[in-house]
């Protein structure tokens, strides 16, 4: 199928969107789709991997248990086929550095895309990304709203033999409550469901709908976030070295989110004012964190670095990097701009997939994360850190501190102080600093 070794695991999130895309007869689609989504139900049930032998095992069980004819057979077998192949050529894996038949890196869906070249493909799809711009919804928030939709497409299509245009209040609640008796997602996660149909049956089809709440919810779980001790923040970071260490310091010294740490570019790392601007940040908003007195000098010392690199890609004649695509054709040239490089640079170029040009690319989240859950394994930790427990970290040791909750709330970017709260359950001693009585024996 594609692959060197059959136990080797694929990562394909978007195959949904590369399948749209290529050229199949509308029948022959829905089959290859109908294959891999129920492959990928039997992976998660059985937690297997993405890989070309629990693919076989698949298609045995397939076999043995479903009365399916020799041509769907083979129409399942060669879904699963395009599957693997188009995985390992395509860069489609977002988070993923992939290599081009001609072995340049590319990068994919990192950045939004040319909002002209990427206007959906069914009628509904075009009418909800139409508003979704329209409302200057963030990209990332398309991405899930479109992925939902889909999804939904693809429920009505196979229980109901029904499409988009043609679904209303009983189709949502059926669906919304598949999502949470069959399926068993979190609560959280069938909200985004909620309100991605919702927005799109509503706002972008123009339909009228009551205020239905009759579905079946997702059981809600109260969460601790993870955190770690200061013992054991020195711990991880000194599992790290180089420029990871750097860029996990800042995280946990500034407290920002991952994506915010990557796009930070040149100008927004103020090391006068030790300061850092957040730009557009989660729900498209700017602000202000702090930046670490300990991390000055290396912080300038990275700066030099930079700017040879920098000199370098001029050098080369390179195109700049990534920019917006309105400020792209309002400042065409600004890509090449000192001050407009990324910090956080990748050490090779990538090709953009959608431009062809080959340019500098920010450091991929899956790069940082996995150097993230390595240093974990070395450092002897028995949590499950990710990078966001970093930030986590930062939040609950200034209040344990003394900082303010307000302030805390600020340096976060949380649009509600509740939000914020949440970090005084992980509190070395909160509330009032309650002894367990076991240390008064």
């Amino acid at each position: 199928m594609g692959l060197s070794s059959p136990s080797q695991g694929v990562w394909f999130p978007h195959w949904a969107e590369v399948l749209a895309r290529v050229r199949l007869k509308d029948l022959e689609r829905r089959a290859y789709r109908s294959a891999i989504m129920e492959y990928l139900s039997f992976c998660k049930r059985s937690r297997q991997r993405a890989t070309v032998d629990s693919a076989r095992k698949f298609m045995e069980q397939v076999e043995a248990r479903h009365r399916l004819g020799v041509s769907q057979l083979a129409s399942w077998k060669a879904a699963l086929n395009w599957f693997f192949r188009t995985a390992k050529s395509s860069p489609a894996n977002p988070g993923m550095v992939h290599t081009s038949q001609r072995g340049t890196p590319c990068v994919w869906d990192k950045e939004p895309p040319l909002a002209a070249t990427d206007l959906g493909g069914p009628e509904w799809e075009q009418k909800l990304i139409r508003e979704l711009r329209t409302r200057h919804y963030e990209w990332r928030t398309e991405q899930a709203y479109r992925m939902w939709a889909r999804r939904f497409a693809e429920w009505l299509e196979k229980r109901r033999g029904a499409t988009v245009l043609s679904a209303g209040e009983m189709e949502l609640r059926d669906f919304l409550s598949d999502l949470a008796t069959q399926q068993r997602v979190a609560v959280a996660t069938q909200r985004q469901a909620l309100n991605a149909v919702v927005f799109l049956v509503r706002e972008a089809l123009g339909r009228s709908l009551a205020d239905f709440s009759d579905f079946t919810r997702g059981r809600a779980v109260k969460r601790v976030p993870v955190v770690l001790s200061r013992g054991e923040c020195q711990r991880l970071l000194g599992a790290l070295d180089g420029t990871t260490r750097l860029m996990a310091e800042l995280m946990y010294g500034s407290g920002v989110r991952l994506m915010e740490l990557l796009r930070l570019r040149v100008k927004d790392v103020d090391v006068e004012r030790r300061q850092l601007m957040v730009r557009a940040g989660k729900g498209g908003k700017d602000r202000v964190t702090v930046l670490p007195d300990a991390l000055v000098e290396r912080l300038l010392a990275h700066c030099e670095r930079l700017r040879s690199l920098h000199a370098q890609d001029q050098q080369a004649d390179a195109p700049g990097v990534w920019l917006p695509e309105g400020l792209d054709r309002k400042f065409p040239q600004a890509g090449k701009a000192w001050e407009w490089q990324w910090f956080f640079p990748s050490r090779q170029q990538m090709k953009d997939p959608r431009t062809g040009l080959l340019r500098r690319h920010h450091v991929l989240d899956a790069t940082f994360q996995h150097a993230i859950r390595q240093a974990t394994l070395r450092a002897g930790l028995n949590k499950r850190v990710t990078p966001h427990v970093l930030r986590h970290s930062f939040a609950t040791h200034l209040l344990e501190g003394g900082t303010d909750i307000r302030t805390v709330q600020d340096l976060l970017g949380h649009k509600d102080v509740a939000t914020t709260q949440i970090y005084t359950h992980v509190m070395q001693k909160p509330g009032l600093g309650v002894k367990s009585p076991l240390d008064n024996l």
